[in-house]
């Protein structure tokens, strides 16, 4: 999917909602299997969000079986929405050129969220498919950030650096950068460096991060952000009619996102 497109669908569904599966064996109603559950969310959010963002953690710890259960659920999501492998990969050249095949060629992913650390190389081999994005880490939600991220050098925090060295590697056609919500007024500083770049925002939710903060600082002419929910959707409830809440929650959110739209 390229930037026109997912423009295109967000405003389509005054959406700009990313519903993260992050799904938990241990959290499913009784019976039920991850592969059942991903559907029954998905058939009860497709209309309400533009993405879905697997996280490739909780599918690989269970094997060949995981990775099948991940696939399946890529190919049921379709191609009517940006697919984000939350895979945070982030290796030398040669490593990364097969990370990327893995999401890219193998999987019908959009999209794979990347570490920056070993810098250039670790980061360019996805960046050479067509209408594929990386997604690189900036400035994230938890609170070890801070033990890295705004290290400041030369009067600058390091994820200003980051933002500043990997825009110069990509456009904002093919990169995005991932910004957590629980820092809403640094999204200030951070479209003075890249304003046209969409931003993958976690920590809305169950994080407590706020969407209209967000938006204040963070919104461009083309919407420019995706916020990511994962466990205030899937997680709605814990009994058989966990579909429905997780509609529900998801409804609130994309009436939120439509009146900031507006």
């Amino acid at each position: 999917m390229n930037r026109a497109q997912l423009i295109a669908h967000i405003r389509q569904r005054e959406s700009f909602l990313c519903v993260g599966l992050d799904t938990d064996p241990n959290k499913l109603p009784a019976g039920m299997s991850m592969l059942d559950f991903n559907k029954a969310i998905i058939d009860a959010t497709r209309d309400l969000c533009v993405a879905y963002k697997p996280n490739v953690a909780f599918y690989e710890c269970h094997g060949p079986e995981g990775w099948r259960i991940l696939e399946e659920t890529v190919r049921y999501i379709g191609n009517e929405h940006f697919i984000i492998a939350d895979a945070k990969r982030g290796d030398i050249g040669n490593t990364s050129d097969y990370y990327a095949k893995t999401f890219f060629s193998s999987m019908p992913c959009d999209s794979v969220t990347v570490a920056p650390y070993m810098g250039r190389d670790s980061v360019e081999p996805f960046l050479q498919y067509p209408d594929k994005w990386a997604i690189v880490l900036a400035l994230t939600s938890n609170p070890g950030a801070d033990d890295f991220e705004l290290l400041t050098q030369d009067g600058k925090p390091l994820y200003q650096q980051v933002l500043t060295k990997v825009s110069q590697w990509g456009t904002p056609d093919n990169t995005m950068f991932v910004v957590g919500a629980t820092r809403p007024t640094m999204f200030e500083d951070i479209r003075a460096i890249v304003p046209h770049h969409f931003l993958l925002v976690p920590g809305v939710g169950a994080q407590g991060g706020s969407l209209s903060e967000v938006c204040k600082y963070g919104m461009n002419e083309d919407i420019g952000l995706l916020i990511n929910a994962s466990r205030s959707i899937l997680y709605a409830s814990s009994g058989s009619d966990f579909a429905q809440a997780a509609r529900l929650e998801a409804q609130r959110m994309q009436e939120e996102m439509k009146a900031l739209i507006a």
